[in-house]
């Protein structure tokens, strides 16, 4: 218990400055809240046909647009990775469900049957066509899988970079055309754009090949 002299002493004690009530008070500090993450909205004014699909990465969790399958060939040609076959997918529907529709119209296009079509892990549980089961070959697949299948499983990571390079350089990655017609649009222009550029270097290094065989056929004229 305190003593009567420091009873005193706090009685005696005056503060050095003088509060004065008709001060304004001092603004109240408070903790900022944690905010919750906003919902991601599929809604544009300049694209409606945008659609929101879960990537589940850390530096992009969600991406907007409308999904495309891009095929190409297996082996690299001279001229470079190819595409053989782009289709636009509005609603994002599971990868695996759009073999249905992607692997007769690649056969028509490219007038022929394909031999073997391997995808990623996105495809499992997929509803290729009946006589097509026995030809599809996912990344990590170990049932049926031969040396040379396996082996070429490791090339079907060829077909990332040019989904990249269509996306960066030939303007799939930002659509301007209206609605799900403009959506297919892009993606076909943007594949031929992509086997055009393609072409014209191939087309440029074999004119250099030519060149230079004339030039070494020409003999100079005695002076």
């Amino acid at each position: 218990m305190p003593t009567a002299e420091q009873q005193q002493t706090k009685k005696d004690f005056k503060p050095r400055f003088k509060v004065d009530p008709a001060a304004s008070p001092m603004p109240e500090t408070r903790q900022p809240e944690r905010l919750a993450p906003r919902a991601r909205s599929n809604r544009n004014t300049r694209a409606r046909s945008s659609e929101s699909a879960g990537k589940g990465k850390a530096h992009r969790p969600y991406e907007f647009g409308v999904k495309v399958s891009v095929a190409t060939t297996l082996s690299h040609a001279k001229g470079g990775q190819f595409v053989t076959h782009v289709k636009s997918m509005p609603g994002n529907p599971y990868d695996g469900h759009t073999l249905a529709t992607v692997i007769p119209e690649m056969e028509a296009l490219v007038g022929n049957t394909l031999d073997r079509i391997l995808a990623d892990k996105g495809y499992r549980g997929h509803n290729a066509p009946q006589d097509h089961k026995l030809r599809i070959f996912i990344s990590g697949q170990k049932r049926g899988v031969t040396p040379m299948i396996k082996r070429q499983l490791r090339r079907r990571a060829a077909v990332e970079p040019v989904i990249g390079h269509l996306k960066a350089e030939h303007r799939m990655g930002r659509n301007y055309l209206w609605y799900r017609q403009g959506d297919a649009a892009n993606a076909i222009l943007a594949a031929v754009g992509y086997n055009f550029r393609r072409l014209i270097r191939w087309l440029r290094l074999l004119l250099c090949q030519i060149l230079l065989a004339l030039m070494a056929t020409i003999q100079p004229a005695p002076a």
